[in-house]
C-alpha cells in the first residue's frame, strides 16, 4: 500500500505593493501585484494560522507609491518566511500592466 503525501517546495512571488488597509483594532491587509494578478495578505494580532506576519506586512505597506519591488519568500509549509525590498528595474513595466488591467476592469464594466 502506497500512501502519498503531499510535497510543497519553498517558493517566492516578486512584485509591487498596490494597496493597503489598517483597521482600528491593528489588522493590516496589503494587496501585492504579481504575476498578472493581485493577492491580498491579512495580518492581524489574533493567532490566526493564516495569518501572514505583521512585521512583514507592515514593511511591505510602507513600500507603497515608491519604486520599491518585493519579493517574498515561502517557506516549505507555505507560510512566508521573509521578504527582500529592491529598486524596481522597469518600474514602467509594472505599472503598465496595472494600469492595463485597470482599463480593462473599467471597460468591462462600462459595457
Amino acid at each position: 500500500m502506497f500512501l502519498s503525501k503531499e510535497i510543497r517546495l519553498a517558493y517566492s512571488l516578486f512584485g509591487q505593493v498596490v494597496g493597503v488597509r489598517k483597521y482600528a483594532n491593528g489588522d493590516l491587509e496589503v494587496d501585492f501585484y504579481h504575476d498578472d494578478e493581485i493577492t491580498t495578505y491579512v495580518s492581524s494580532d489574533s493567532g490566526r494560522l493564516d495569518n501572514f506576519p505583521k512585521q512583514l506586512s507592515e514593511t511591505m505597506a510602507s513600500t507603497l507609491s515608491t519604486e520599491i519591488c518585493i519579493e517574498i519568500f515561502f517557506d516549505d509549509n507555505g507560510s512566508p518566511s521573509h521578504i527582500e525590498l529592491e529598486e524596481c528595474d522597469d518600474e514602467d513595466e509594472l505599472e503598465d500592466e496595472l494600469e492595463d488591467e485597470l482599463d480593462e476592469d473599467i471597460v468591462t464594466e462600462e459595457s
